[in-house]
């Protein structure tokens, strides 16, 4: 499983894609801290761009990946190689190329900017380490979809519906919920539904460390409430990992019944 993942992690790098990638953040981060040189206030409209933008990358670029590299895949599951170790070896190579590229994509212009000097060297890591986290949820989700669906038009389908129902229809039927059962106490519930949408969760994880009072909203405040800003921490960090570790489990269990 490491020697395939080095090879896709070293055939990635090359990929005109990954330098894109990278080249897109290093745009944008440069951009809004020339036009505000205030680090914080750059942090928070970069939360804004990663929670969409990360996900759909990963989501699209992973689907993209998997069916591009099929041949390939046959060659080694005709070799004595575990399935498992196959696509978890592909899987962990794209995801840690596209988050290397977020890494130095943003990290460049902020170092440049005096990062180190200031006193949101935490809030940027956090928000690095939950562009991180949604790389590795989302390219997972996509191998999970792809391994499901031979068909590259099907695939991709699930793939946007996916992003796109998490990332807006989600939010949406979430708020319906809230109007038409705002008679009953929803505290319990409103934290359970937040745990099932990762982009939720890694807004809040950002908000709470931020300590953003005026975009807290429901869940974020709710979080504050129950598990206090530390300890909402912790929890919303655990149910990321969860997130991550899910679509392993997901992939080795669906490679090992697969009919290739």
């Amino acid at each position: 499983m490491l020697k395939i993942l080095k090879y896709s992690f070293y055939d990635l790098m090359r990929s005109r894609w990954s330098y894109f990638y990278f080249l897109f953040f290093l745009a944008i981060g440069f951009i809004l801290l020339f036009l505000n040189s205030d680090l914080s206030k750059a942090i928070i409209t970069l939360m804004n761009i990663i929670i969409v933008l990360t996900p759909l990358i990963g989501i699209v670029f992973g689907v993209m990946y998997f069916y591009s590299a099929r041949e390939f895949r046959e060659l080694l599951l005709a070799q004595p190689i575990k399935r498992g170790a196959i696509f978890i070896g592909q899987y962990l190579g794209l995801a840690i190329s596209l988050s290397l590229s977020l890494l130095l994509g943003l990290g460049i212009p902020f170092l440049f900017y005096g990062l180190f000097q200031s006193a949101e060297i935490i809030n940027f890591l956090v928000l690095i380490v939950v562009g991180i986290f949604l790389t590795f949820i989302f390219v997972g989700i996509a191998f999970t979809i792809s391994l499901r669906h031979n068909n590259k038009i099907k695939g991709f389908g699930y793939a946007i519906l996916s992003w796109l129902f998490l990332a807006v229809i989600y939010d949406g039927l979430f708020l319906i919920s809230l109007i038409l059962l705002h008679e009953y106490p929803l505290d319990k519930f409103t934290l359970f539904i937040t745990m099932l949408n990762p982009i939720d969760l890694s807004r809040i994880l950002i908000i709470l460390k931020l300590d953003i009072s005026a975009l807290m909203g429901f869940t974020g405040a709710l979080f504050q409430k129950y598990f206090g800003t530390g300890f909402g921490f912790l929890i919303t960090t655990f149910a990321l990992l969860i997130w991550s570790l899910t679509p392993v489990y997901l992939i080795s269990r669906i490679a090992s019944k697969k009919d290739f």
